[in-house]
């Protein structure tokens, strides 16, 4: 430290360590995410965006809001990442319109774009309508975006969103169906390391839809019965379990994993 009076006889300590900056920033930063996390209301609806997952009961458990096995909420970084691909999507929606679609994302009241059926316990929000574009495409039709890190972006422009994200394709076909939008849908997905954009359209799958909607309906019923729906595997070391690839798919860890194989059946 510089002493500015040295003629004073004034001595100086050293000053006290402090914590590394990035450290306490994440620390802070992490505990607003979770409180914001632990604040929100459980959803007690079937989601559309998770019906294209592998597991009746994991569908269950979610449209229940079974409580989660510890450790199993989203860690501070998921939700950032989380975050990261909104703001990734609202950046896609902006260029489209200066691009000049006219696409709408949201109602006049500010909600978005959606339905609701089975009384409320069974719904889906889509990130937007293309009415008319200066692209050769069939209006009006469905616009669905991710933003995804590179490898997932990478697989899904080789393989295409079907074969790579059938989760996504469930997503669609269902909101095309319900939304009464048979025209192939626009499909759009943001590198979010080095903000290329691949698109894709993809043609109503009728087939799909139906299974998709079968599935929220079985899921309520068997709820209202209070019965348990089966598993998808016969093994707690399956990925679909514990996470992994299996048959070019991707399978997050189930949230319920625990808790699912300590039932009986």
């Amino acid at each position: 430290m510089i002493d500015l009076n040295h003629g004073s006889g004034v001595h100086y300590t050293t000053s006290r360590p402090t914590p590394d900056i990035t450290t306490a920033l994440s620390d802070v930063i992490d505990i607003g995410l979770g409180a914001r996390q632990r604040s929100e209301r459980p959803r007690r609806y079937v989601s559309s965006s998770g019906l294209g997952r592998a597991c009746m009961r994991q569908i269950q458990y979610d449209y229940l809001a079974v409580p989660k096995d510890e450790g199993q909420d989203f860690a501070p970084k998921t939700l950032r990442i989380f975050e990261a691909g909104h703001r990734g999507e609202e950046m896609v929606a902006s260029w489209m319109r200066l691009a000049g679609f006219d696409l709408r994302t949201e109602r006049d009241d500010g909600r978005q774009f959606g339905f609701t059926v089975l009384g409320g316990r069974f719904k889906g929000h889509i990130d937007g309508c293309i009415v008319s574009g200066p692209v050769a495409m069939s209006y009006p039709a469905l616009w669905e975006t991710k933003a995804l890190g590179v490898s997932s972006w990478k697989d899904t422009v080789k393989r295409g969103v079907v074969v790579s994200k059938p989760v996504y394709a469930a997503q669609i076909a269902l909101y095309q169906a319900y939304l009464d939008l048979p025209n192939p849908a626009l499909f759009t997905a943001l590198n979010r390391d080095t903000m290329e954009i691949y698109a894709e359209l993809v043609p109503f799958d009728v087939v799909l839809a139906q299974q998709m909607s079968d599935r929220a309906v079985a899921v309520v019923q068997a709820s209202d019965a209070q019965e348990v729906l089966p598993r998808e595997v016969a093994e707690p070391t399956s990925v679909v379990c514990k996470g992994g690839m299996a048959a070019g798919h991707w399978h997050p860890p189930c949230a319920w994993a625990q808790r699912c194989w300590r039932a009986k059946s």
